[in-house]
């Protein structure tokens, strides 16, 4: 299931990975890249566990023809044996506030995605004065360790995989919400993926098994969407639903078809979504 090299190259040199400006901020005792595309009201989207931000490249391309897109490397992404890991996701949540702070935004809509998700659920409750409006895809309110989970980090911990690793991929596949079909984009969220450190992947799972924003989310009081795809097999969403019951005036809209990437294979839909929230925030303040 690899593409051949003319259509992966086709792919990967695309648009999504030339337009924006780059610049690196230091944060947590570890410089990161900062990448901003396009102009209007400020997204700050928040990468997942595996990819980094060139994993959302297609999301933020749609996502800039309206708006400015802001998106970051997580601490870890650009220095794998850094010792400025994070201890928790509060440490990752207070890199996100950092980073708003350092970019002059006034409150501005945060999306984060999966791990992303959680990071900004963290930053919601613990600093809603940083945030204009939330929006998480793919994230539940506590982390539920698993079986699947556990061998996953564990495997990663213990035993150097190669990136065509056949049985890795098939977990890979899961994201899609069943078996996709082989194409392009398929392997693009795989090859996407294997650029994070596989010892990165496995201390980002171990920071969720202690995530737990549930007594908290009474804290937040901006506008929330979350958005949950039908055929999610990593957080179901039945689980997505209860968390926007749990926030007050959340409102939770579901990716008819989409699996746990469905901001990515479902990215139009998303960004329709996003795009139909942010125009009420317009009109409710004018």
């Amino acid at each position: 299931m690899r593409l051949a090299t003319k259509r992966r190259a086709e792919w990967l040199m695309s648009p999504y990975f030339h337009e924006g400006m780059t610049h690196h901020v230091r944060m947590g005792g570890e410089w990161i890249e900062v990448t901003s595309m396009g102009q209007g009201d400020p997204i700050v989207l928040v990468p997942g566990l595996a990819g980094g931000w060139k994993l959302l490249a297609p999301l933020v391309h749609l996502l800039a023809r309206d708006h400015r897109v802001i998106t970051y490397q997580l601490r870890g992404d650009r220095f794998p044996t850094s010792t400025a890991r994070p201890r928790d996701l509060g440490d990752l949540a207070h890199d996100l506030g950092e980073l708003i702070g350092l970019l002059g935004l006034e409150r501005p809509t945060v999306f984060g995605v999966s791990f992303g998700g959680a990071i900004a659920l963290e930053l919601a409750v613990e600093q809603p004065q940083r945030l204009g409006a939330l929006v998480v895809q793919g994230a539940e309110a506590r982390f539920r360790s698993n079986l699947g989970s556990t061998i996953a980090r564990r495997v990663l911990e213990r035993f150097p995989l190669p990136s065509d690793n056949h049985f890795v991929n098939q977990f890979f596949n899961l994201l899609h919400g069943g078996k996709p079909e082989p194409g392009p984009l398929v392997d693009f969220v795989i090859e996407r993926c294997w650029e994070t450190d596989q010892s990165v992947m496995a201390q980002r799972i171990a920071l969720l098994e202690t995530f737990d924003v549930t007594d908290r989310l009474w804290r937040i009081d901006v506008p929330t969407l979350i958005l949950g795809g039908s055929r999610d097999v990593i957080v179901p969403p039945a689980r997505q639903r209860a968390l926007a019951s749990a926030i007050p005036g959340a409102s939770f809209e579901l990716l008819e078809g989409a699996g746990h990437v469905g901001f990515l294979t479902h990215r139009a839909e998303t960004v329709r979504r996003v795009r139909k929230m942010m125009g009420m925030l317009r009109h409710s303040t004018c």
